[in-house]
């Protein structure tokens, strides 16, 4: 198919503010992808005369240099649907956001803009992301609108064929929602950033050296770990919460495991650690072959939330593709699934 020069530009000024919009609905790279891909194709081959039915999602395909609010429907109308798709089935365990590069983006932290509650490195953040898991689909529509993509009432209630009445509520109880995490707010600064950097290598090193105290000592009071398999691999099926508890699952977990590879990257605005772990050919245990961990400070600088991503599906897009053959770990598996 050929495509139109105007649609080229259209994609190129407008795909990054969809992909934002999509991403911080679902939490799914993955998603915000064939959202973007999907909007962009139905923008170039829409007959602009059709009409859609579908609570006017698709109402009339504007021209290629007009096509931002349009595009914005679908974006939003489409995160709506996978968010309520995701929240009807069973996930196993934890659920946690999909990581995403932002090291870009981190090496230079934006400062909140003026009429802007949250610039976008702090809510593409795993508190953010993990915050707004308390707000229905709509209700995280308005917010993210509002609050991050600074749209006003008119646009938020011409967006979602919402009343401006409706949008006001809407947005003042989605506000009280997020109070817990407004009183606490995850900005990745570049103090939080190189904070964050020194505690992981701390952390990193206490597990090698099977530490115990040393990884307890960093810890907060009230510290969990979430660990996000979707019940592919063996893991936490249950937050671990409480200094001792999770500094010995932190331990047991680590325990014989040797890592092929490790890189530290900024993920989602704050560093984390990516990990491959090497095992010999014809390994069969459930061991995840590869993580992403990432960490929360509380204010004294210590460690409030630790999460582990395993799930292979949220991780292919990081790692560029499967695990290959041998990856895992060659050890006896602990029971962690109960802890």
């Amino acid at each position: 198919m050929k495509i139109h020069p105007s649609y080229d530009t259209a994609y190129r000024e407008h795909a990054k503010h969809v992909w934002a919009i999509v991403y911080r609905m679902t939490g799914s790279a993955q998603d915000a992808d064939d959202v973007v891909q999907d909007a962009f194709v139905r923008a170039m081959v829409r007959d602009p005369s059709a009409t859609s039915g579908q609570r006017e999602v698709e109402a009339r395909a504007p021209q290629a240099t007009d096509l931002r609010p349009w595009l914005t429907r679908i974006a939003i109308n489409a995160g709506i649907d996978l968010l309520r798709q995701r929240r009807r089935s069973a996930y196993i365990g934890p659920w946690l956001p999909e990581p995403f590069d932002t090291e870009d983006e981190s090496s230079t932290p934006p400062e909140p803009g003026a009429d802007c509650r949250y610039d976008l490195l702090e809510s593409a953040s795993f508190a953010f992301l993990v915050a707004l898991e308390a707000l229905a689909p709509r209700a995280r529509a308005v917010l993210l609108l509002r609050d991050v993509f600074d749209y006003s009432v008119r646009e938020v209630a011409e967006t979602l064929a919402m009343s401006e009445t409706h949008v006001k509520v809407t947005h003042h109880r989605a506000r009280r929602i997020m109070a817990t995490y407004e009183a606490d707010r995850c900005v990745p600064t570049r103090e939080l950033q190189e904070r964050t950097r020194s505690v992981l290598a701390t952390l990193m090193a206490h597990l090698a050296a099977q530490d115990v105290a040393g990884i307890e000592r960093i810890l907060a009071d009230g510290v969990r770990t979430l660990s996000d398999s979707a019940g592919e691999h063996l893991a936490a099926r249950v937050p671990v919460v409480g200094r001792k508890k999770v500094a010995t699952f932190w331990a047991k977990a680590s325990a014989g495991k040797i890592a092929s590879e490790m890189d530290v990257r900024m993920l989602n605005g704050l560093p984390a650690v990516m990990l491959t772990f090497a095992l010999p050919a014809g390994y069969s245990g459930r061991s995840a072959p590869r993580s992403v961990i990432t960490m929360r400070l509380d204010a004294q600088g210590l460690v409030r939330e630790i999460h582990t991503i395993l799930a292979s599906r949220k991780l292919l897009r990081l790692f560029g593709g499967p695990a290959p053959d041998g990856a895992g770990v060659a050890r006896a598996e602990p029971e962690l699934s109960k802890a």
